[in-house]
């Protein structure tokens, strides 16, 4: 009871904030006229709407009735991470949730490109439809260089921190995977601070090599360069949700 308790304070807390702003641009250059083309004809084939009333939405139901295993993107930029994942992982239905047209516009191309069936988008708030997802429902989640949000007084805005782990925690299948890359110095201990006290998940790292190297099935993305081109270290957590 106390968690539930705690769990309906927290999805208050994240809808007052979700409702009152999104930080973060939307748009940038005006798209080019194939891209607006795709944004007007594709997008809408693919977009996930979340209902206005508190219904739940299950995941599942986006995708073909054999595609049970649903990974999730938070903010995916130009998609190229998304992308890779999608076509090296075809029986796996994978959700991106990004608000800044022109990286949808990008992903969409690549979409068309490679023919891709396995994506699904989502143009808003990820928590907005993190609220709404029931629990169990994530085989996977990633969240690949999110704003840092640097200054003090903005570090309520880190999409990773005590609101979102909450909702991480119960939409996440007991054995799911949480992999989380940053390259900011400020970021990598505020996310050690909140998900090391969180019982749900466990660091799988053991050596330093652990959260130094990518993986090679964590392809890399057009952040990640001009991070490491400017001669920023990036580091690569990954999470498993305990039982």
């Amino acid at each position: 009871m106390g968690e539930n308790r705690y769990r309906r304070r927290v999805e208050g807390s994240v809808r007052l904030t979700v409702q009152r702003t999104l930080h973060g641009r939307r748009i940038g250059r005006p798209l080019r006229k194939s891209r607006q083309l795709l944004v007007d004809n594709l997008l809408p084939t693919l977009e996930i709407a979340v209902p206005a009333s508190e219904e739940s939405v299950d995941p599942a139901t986006f995708f073909a009735p054999d595609m049970r295993n649903i990974w999730l993107e938070i903010g995916f930029g130009s998609g190229e991470h998304l992308v890779r994942q999608a076509i090296e992982n075809p029986s796996v239905g994978f959700i991106g949730c990004e608000p800044f047209i022109n990286g949808v516009a990008r992903l969409l191309a690549d979409i068309e490109k490679h023919d891709i069936k396995n994506v699904r988008i989502f143009r808003d708030d990820a928590r907005i439809l993190l609220r709404a997802m029931p629990d169990q429902s994530i085989g996977r989640t990633f969240i690949l260089f999110p704003d840092p949000w640097p200054k003090k007084r903005h570090h309520k805005r880190r999409i990773i921190g005590p609101l979102t782990i909450p909702f991480l925690t119960h939409l996440m299948r007991i054995g799911a995977e949480l992999r989380i890359a940053t390259d900011d110095p400020s970021y990598k201990e505020w996310i050690l601070q909140y998900l090391l006290a969180c019982e749900a998940f466990e660091w799988r790292a053991r050596q330093p090599r652990d959260w130094r190297i990518r993986p090679e099935d964590w392809p890399p993305t057009r952040y990640e360069k001009k991070a490491n081109e400017a001669g920023r270290q990036c580091t690569y957590f990954m999470f498993d949700r305990q039982g």
